[in-house]
């Protein structure tokens, strides 16, 4: 297998022997740089010699699970893989390239940050490559990272954070803040890609013998996106269960245990999977699952499925970034509602259930792809409704919608908890409730 450790060991590790490399001047640095750094001319001319590259960065363009991208590999052993300004202009002149080509992005990081011998000359480099990133991001090519031991500093917060999907190897050490300029008491564990991943900033830890399957079905899923809105899943309920003949029944019905989930729904509609994680601002909801899948046709489309917990903010803001997302890369999005509401307690009010919520609304209100909703379990309130599509969404016949639960409608109308049963009854929360009143505009079948 080949070694991760080196760039260009990384690239071998995900595209084989299918990469031709840019070709770059390789002319040696002279005048020990744009501050004078002594010995800094001599330095460089070791790394080279010693790693057999002429700068900390390798680019170019390989085959990676049958699609073609530009790969921007950095070679750790070649001054710690800092960034300066030759490393700049190289993984500039590769965005530039896959936009002309219209390529995706993979960076394979492995560095310290900026480089000391260059001052604050290697510091821009982080507004250069932010910018170059940028302008990839509004051309709607997509960009993976995949972090290496180290990625730390500014090639952390520029290639790595920055882009659409960021995966990463094993006990890597991840962070912005490098090994030697930590807090003396800081826990190392806090570093790491597990503690990232932990923490909504990373969206898997792949091993390096799965990393080139992994990374190859997340290139062909956000390069081939379905040419039409996603058709609503058929229901996965019992097929002979009459149409629920009250209120109080159809929200039974939506919290039995037994009705089927999220999981069920992607399995039968969607293959070849694949799903980020976290919301990039520190948290992780396990009950909102976010990814992308295969429809029968063959096409990509992005999935937001809640599994029937309240959503935490983090849940909303990653349905979020998953919709801005397939947006951007012009992929149709399916969302599945299923949610007693948003979680209301102090945490969730720390955490912004507020903001997230409308910023999750604002995503879907202006996404220029086809969005479709099905409700497949319970509605409530806008905890359910900031992941419907406006005039899109649909219902399966164990679910229902509620401008809020039952109990709490009671409570706020004033009513005793016995009353709840009856408050269902009067909400017409019912999926043909639902379609009568225009909220819905059908009810699929088994």
């Amino acid at each position: 297998m080949s070694d991760p450790t080196t760039a260009r060991g990384a690239i071998a590790l995900v595209a084989g022997d299918d990469f031709t490399e840019f070709a770059f001047t390789g002319e040696p640095l002279a005048d020990d740089g744009p501050l004078g750094w002594p010995g800094y001319s001599a330095a460089h001319a070791r790394a080279a010699a010693r790693t057999g590259e002429t700068e900390s960065v390798v680019c170019g363009t390989g085959v990676v699970g049958g699609v073609r991208a530009v790969l921007v590999s950095f070679e750790f052993g070649f001054l710690g893989g800092s960034l300066g300004e030759r490393t700049g202009a190289r993984a500039a002149a590769a965005h530039a390239h896959a936009r002309a080509q219209r390529l995706p992005v993979v960076v394979l990081p492995a560095t310290g940050g900026s480089r000391m011998h260059e001052g604050m000359r290697a510091l821009l480099q982080l507004q250069l490559l932010a910018g170059e990133s940028a302008r990839t991001r509004a051309a709607g090519l997509p960009q993976i990272a995949v972090l290496r031991d180290p990625t730390t500093g500014g090639g952390w917060a520029t290639l790595g954070a920055g882009s659409d999907v960021v995966l990463a190897l094993p006990g890597a050490q991840v962070g912005f803040a490098g090994s030697r300029v930590r807090p003396p008491d800081a826990d190392p564990a806090a570093y790491t890609a597990e503690a990232q991943l932990a923490h909504g900033h990373v969206d898997a830890v792949v091993a390096p013998e799965a990393l080139r399957d992994t990374l190859g079905r997340w290139l062909a899923l956000l390069t081939r996106p379905a040419e039409e809105a996603p058709a609503p899943p058929r229901a996965l309920g019992d097929p002979d269960a009459p149409p629920s003949a009250s209120g109080r029944e159809a929200v039974a019905r939506a919290r039995h245990p037994g009705r089927p989930r999220a999981d069920a729904y992607l399995d039968a509609h969607l293959s070849d999977r694949a799903e980020v994680s976290g919301d990039r601002a520190g948290g992780v909801d396990p009950g909102m699952r976010c990814g992308f899948g295969r429809v029968p046709g063959g096409g990509t489309v992005a999935y937001a499925a809640q599994c029937g917990t309240a959503t935490l903010p983090a849940g909303f803001r990653t349905a979020a970034r998953l919709v801005r997302l397939a947006d951007r890369l012009g992929i149709p999005v399916l969302t599945l509602i299923d949610t007693p509401g948003a979680a209301n307690d102090p945490a969730a009010e720390r955490a912004g259930a507020g903001p997230a919520i409308a910023d999750l609304f604002a995503a879907v209100a202006t996404a220029r792809v086809p969005v479709t909703s099905l409700l497949i379990g319970e509605g409530g309130s806008g905890g359910a409704l900031a992941l419907a599509a406006p005039g899109r969404l649909w219902a399966t016949p164990d679910s229902y919608f509620s401008v809020i639960a039952p109990e709490a409608a009671a409570s706020i109308l004033k009513r005793p908890p016995e009353e709840s049963a009856a408050v269902a009854d009067r909400l017409r929360l019912r999926p043909r409730d639902l379609l009568d009143l225009g909220v819905i505009r059908g009810i699929v079948e088994p």
